[in-house]
């Protein structure tokens, strides 16, 4: 069934954002020798929490000789508590998981997991010094983790006459708009893809090109 252009979109756009550039099968790596410890912290873009839990076992199992494995994940857009979690593995309650957890849904990039193992050197850090540590382990690797910009993309199915095709045409570039599809028959019929931001500024650009004869349909995928 196709929706008029003036009903097609109701849900707000989502907004693009950074995430990892390591994939879990290589990892972002970086270490801090503290009083003795050795802190060895990998991050990797996980886009959602059970590719979090992957990774993280991933490096658990890797690293299985280590006194702890904490970790933290934001699965979801930077900031986002809905797809979160942590663990202190072993270390004091609140010492090692949520500080980490902090660092990340601060840090600007999301669908990020960070995984801290460390080795035991002998000296202990106390509870501040364990927070600390956690937290100055996950900056470190921040602060070198390269990213990409997630573009959140939406796909449109546009039926046209053919004295518009030209004109839908010329549109595309300015909303970063694509063809992936493409039917002639008495009318023309296109899958399009473009990102979610600007899908609703689009159709509007298409109703007024179109005088509001196109049609259109957000696929379900």
């Amino acid at each position: 069934m196709a929706w008029p252009l003036s009903v097609l979109v109701a849900q707000r756009a989502m907004a693009r954002y950074p995430v990892p550039a390591a994939q879990p099968h290589a990892p972002h790596e970086s270490e801090l020798l503290i009083r003795r410890s050795r802190f060895v912290t990998r991050a990797a873009h996980t886009p959602g929490p059970e590719a979090a839990r992957a990774f993280i076992e991933g490096i658990r199992r890797a690293n299985a000789d280590a006194t702890h494995n904490c970790w933290a994940f934001v699965a979801g857009a930077p900031g986002h508590t809905g797809q979160i979690g942590s663990s202190d593995d072993g270390e004091p309650h609140g010492t090692a998981g949520r500080p980490m957890l902090q660092i990340l849904l601060h840090s600007g990039v999301g669908e990020v997991a960070v995984v801290v193992t460390r080795w035991f050197g002998g000296v202990k850090l106390g509870t501040g010094g364990l927070v600390r540590a956690y937290q100055d382990s996950v900056r470190e690797n921040l602060a070198g983790l390269a990213t990409l910009e997630r573009v959140p993309l939406v796909r449109l199915r546009v039926v046209l006459g053919y004295a518009h095709l030209d004109g839908l045409h010329r549109l595309l570039p300015g909303f970063e708009a694509r063809i992936v599809q493409e039917d002639y028959l008495e009318t023309a019929s296109l899958g399009l893809l473009l990102p979610d931001e600007h899908c609703q500024a689009f159709t509007a650009a298409l109703a007024g090109l179109s005088n509001g004869a196109a049609q259109c349909q957000r696929a379900e995928d």
